[in-house]
């Protein structure tokens, strides 16, 4: 696989064939990206809402009204779109699921290792609760790894994405009802299959130079 050349050919989507759907097979990769994706001491701060149907996709499109109305015919034209979600904050339920999953994997030889891991997660978490007080900003930047996870591995199965931070979250979080599962939206990714009318397909990709971007010690 040239992923230099992946990361070459791949775009934002601006407009997707309602026509074409993800095959499930693909779609079922893709969730396997999110879940295996890293985060800060295997933290998982995250829940991601897929909406397949066009019921689904249409509770989504509730949050792209007023201002955002540019990124309804996304949401509602893509084969699938994904709302990765943060936690409102790393309280004890998750924190010890989280380890109780890692037991459960096998990744502790001893209590001792155990105890260990659990110790320095909760530094962690508890850095950013109380000293930092920086604890959404930090969940957010986690998301955000799970977001270039699933953008590569996408543009890897030749599947179009357009990741979208314009709609209103409070519209979102009531229209799915995350707020009392103590989630929140944070952004959200249309996947599926470039439309004719995609005019960014046919753009050439623009960077700034290596000289603006590397330097090497």
């Amino acid at each position: 696989m040239d992923i230099a050349r992946i990361t070459q050919t791949r775009h934002t989507t601006k407009a997707f064939d309602a026509e074409r759907q993800i095959p499930e097979n693909l779609v079922e990769q893709l969730r396997v990206l999110l879940r295996n994706a890293p985060s800060s001491v295997n933290s998982q701060p995250w829940h991601f809402v897929i909406a397949a149907t066009p019921e689904a996709k249409a509770r989504v499109a509730q949050a792209t009204q007023g201002g955002f109305a540019y990124n309804e015919p996304k949401v509602r034209k893509a084969s699938h779109v994904v709302v990765l979600c943060a936690r409102t904050t790393l309280d004890d339920a998750h924190l010890s699921a989280v380890l109780a999953a890692e037991q459960a994997d096998g990744r502790f030889a001893t209590d001792e290792a155990k105890a260990n891991q659990d110790k320095s997660r909760r530094f962690y978490v508890n850095l950013h609760q109380t000293e930092l007080q920086d604890e959404r900003s930090w969940i957010e930047r986690q998301v955000y790894i799970a977001l270039g996870t699933l953008l590569l591995g996408a543009a890897a199965l030749d599947i179009d994405a357009c990741p979208m931070e314009g709609f209103d979250a409070k519209a979102l979080d009531e229209a799915l009802g995350l707020t009392e599962r103590g989630l929140t939206g944070v952004v959200l990714v249309a996947l599926g299959y470039s439309g004719a009318d995609d005019f960014n397909a046919k753009l050439p990709k623009s960077r700034l130079p290596d000289a603006a971007l590397f330097t090497e010690l």
